[in-house]
């Protein structure tokens, strides 16, 4: 067992769809509220700009409809982060079926939310926006970072640690834990997501040497940045 979720009393458990949904509908506000900001860097990801980033989720949005036998619908690569936007809003009702195809329970979809939600507070970042105060995709953003965290435990040979945040605990990798790691919701994330650097993972509210965990936050596409891009 790599992750398990042990306790989530009045966390928002809604679906994937209704998670991927409220992501769209937030980035719809977030550029509405931040026009012309397309060449904008983002410091969670310094390759891309904000009309890139934007580019990245519509894609995404096609090749999973694509994968399961819709339509392809190129994204065109002179498009504008506003056009880009446009294009997503339109096929996302499309992937919304997909995803609520599997129900209220584990769906193939977790990774799809969970990349969406991490590129939202990646540009909540870039903007200058607060991370917001409750989402439909927290729950199952966090359950596939949890689970990518406890694999990277295993990989390590380390043994399993909790991760305890406002109302909700998880185990990652094996029982008995060896340590503990707490804090806020998004810092909690942002850690687990890659966003954090080595310096501020140590610097948390650990129970336990913080030392020997810092290698395993590492793991499929997320690496702690060297130094500090967000506080």
């Amino acid at each position: 067992m790599t992750s398990s979720r042990i306790r989530v009393p009045g966390w928002n458990t809604a679906t994937a769809a209704e998670g991927y949904r409220q992501v769209r509908e937030n980035i719809a506000i977030l550029l509405t509220d931040h026009a012309g900001a397309d060449g904008r860097v983002v410091p969670a990801c310094p390759q891309w700009t904000v009309r890139e980033l934007i580019a990245h989720l519509t894609e995404i949005c096609d090749r999973v409809i694509t994968r399961f036998g819709g339509e392809a619908c190129p994204v065109p690569e002179s498009a504008s982060a506003a056009e880009l936007l446009k294009l997503w809003i339109e096929r996302g009702p499309e992937a919304d079926t997909l995803l609520a195809a599997d129900g209220d329970g584990k769906s193939r979809g977790d990774i799809m939310v969970m990349d969406a939600f991490t590129h939202e507070l990646d540009l909540r970042y870039a903007l200058g926006a607060p991370p917001p105060e409750a989402h439909a995709a927290w729950l199952r953003g966090f359950e596939v970072l949890v689970s990518g965290l406890g694999a990277s435990l295993g990989r390590h040979g380390l043994p399993g640690m909790r991760i305890e945040t406002e109302g909700a605990t998880w185990i990652a990798g094996t029982e008995p834990v060896a340590a503990v790691l707490s804090g806020a919701p998004v810092d909690l994330y942002r850690t687990l997501a890659g966003r954090r650097s080595p310096a501020q993972i140590a610097a948390m509210d650990w129970l336990g040497d913080p030392g020997p965990w810092i290698r395993a936050f590492t793991w499929g596409p997320f690496a702690p940045p060297d130094e500090a891009i967000e506080r």
